[in-house]
């Protein structure tokens, strides 16, 4: 169960990061800190490409919570701390896609598109290639996630070098969504 909005114990909301197998994934522990002088307790969830991009070491470290890439198992306790938002941080043209049409094939996948049922506040900042930004599935479900209230961060007349916001910018989108909606 999802409790929104909910303040934990230490005061802080909870961030779930969600990290897909692209360049800038190697950089994500940047916005994790970021995040946390924002305020927020991060909890990190990758896909399983995702997962070579990362440090899980280290964001483990960081956060205090197990980088989880897999489901699991019925007889294991549920470790994740209610989601209060979401961030998906460098998403990519296969996350985006199984996402927007329901493909729950992944954790990460399958995990979002519950949040979504919740309600919780998502921002998605997809990172792709030039050719598949004009790719027509992923400008549908670009906009298909939009219509279902993902604040997507992506501008497809940008330079593909610059495609990708800031960190900081997200942050700034993030903390606009869970206090403006």
């Amino acid at each position: 169960m999802v409790r929104l909005f909910g303040v934990r114990g230490d005061g802080k909301r909870v961030l779930y990061v969600v990290v897909c197998a692209a360049p800038a994934a190697s950089e994500v522990t940047e916005f994790v800190e970021l995040a946390q002088g924002a305020g927020w307790r991060v909890v990190v969830v990758t896909t399983p490409l995702g997962r070579r991009f990362v440090d899980a070491d280290l964001l483990a470290e960081l956060t205090g919570e197990r980088v989880r890439s897999e489901y699991r198992m019925p007889d294991e306790p549920n470790a994740l701390p209610s989601a209060d938002a979401v961030v998906v941080a460098p998403a990519t043209f296969n996350t985006i896609n199984k996402w927007a049409v329901g493909i729950a094939d992944t954790f990460a996948v399958a995990l979002l598109c519950e949040l979504m049922g919740f309600g919780v506040p998502i921002v998605a900042v997809p990172l792709l290639k030039e050719a598949l930004a004009r790719h027509t599935a992923f400008v549908r479900n670009v906009e298909a996630l939009r219509e279902m209230g993902v604040r997507v961060l992506f501008d497809p007349a940008a330079p593909a070098h610059a495609r990708m916001p800031t960190w900081e910018r997200v942050i700034t989108e993030l903390s606009d969504l869970v206090e403006n909606g």
